[in-house]
């Protein structure tokens, strides 16, 4: 059931043909875990939180920095130096106080992912690396679970879903294989900050998609911004029966 407070807060999306009463139960229901929360996590802790997800896991070991207020708009200046799931506890439940969030502030490795990812209804990778990419991929593979993946460097970036639970869905490797070229970091090259905001705000949407059951997924297709010249691409990605992850 949805409470006076909640019909109102969430009116204009049960107000929504795709959403109505019975998705924003769907969403109050959800148990979603974001990894990271950075530039990416930003706009997806943000929205997902303002939808009403009913529970939120927030992942994330790093400090905030000032370097981060660029383009991290879930943090700012007061936060710098706290852990960025301290000052996203803040301003999330400052933002919506009817939802239950949970901070995972340690480092996530092989062991903790399979455990952190078991039991989610959805996990969104809002990360910066291949390794915890592939390690997500295989707990997610593991425990049936889809994800959203979302990745941003200069004015470039990508988001893309892979669903298990679907026979022709692709994963992770399908795509990469077992090594991605990691290249050089934002650190390194730079991120537009609205280009971030662009990325994760389709990783969000497509998170609520996916829970209340509504439109057209990314499921097997990779869409490709460009903000140098405004242009949306799209890029099929077929499932790999060969895959050292997913094949067979």
């Amino acid at each position: 059931m949805l409470s006076d407070a909640e019909l109102l807060r969430y009116s204009r999306h049960i107000l929504l043909q795709g959403i109505d009463i019975e998705g924003q139960l769907r969403l109050k229901n959800a148990r979603v875990l974001i990894v990271g929360l950075g530039g990416l996590g930003s706009p997806v802790a943000l929205y997902l939180a303002a939808a009403g997800i009913g529970e939120l896991h927030l992942a994330d070991f790093d400090a905030v920095d000032s370097s981060n207020l660029q383009r991290q708009i879930l943090h700012d200046t007061p936060s710098e130096g706290m852990a960025k799931t301290a000052s996203a506890l803040a301003r999330l439940q400052a933002l919506n106080p009817l939802i239950r969030l949970t901070a995972h502030t340690t480092q996530l490795d092989t062991d903790s992912l399979q455990q952190r990812v078991q039991g989610m209804d959805l996990v969104l990778d809002c990360t910066d690396n291949f390794l915890i990419r592939d390690q997500i991929n295989a707990a997610c593979l593991r425990h049936g679970v889809p994800w959203i993946s979302g990745a941003a460097i200069r004015l470039q970036g990508q988001v893309t879903l892979y669903d298990p639970r679907q026979p022709h869905s692709p994963c992770y490797r399908c795509l990469f294989g077992s090594g991605e070229d990691a290249g050089s970091g934002c650190n390194e090259s730079g991120v537009l900050g609205p280009l971030v905001g662009v990325i994760g705000s389709l990783q969000a949407a497509e998170a609520i998609k996916l829970l209340t059951g509504f439109g057209s997924s990314l499921l097997g297709r990779l869409v490709l911004v460009d903000l140098h010249d405004s242009r949306f691409r799209e890029l099929r990605i077929p499932r790999d029966p060969q895959c050292s992850a997913c094949g067979g």
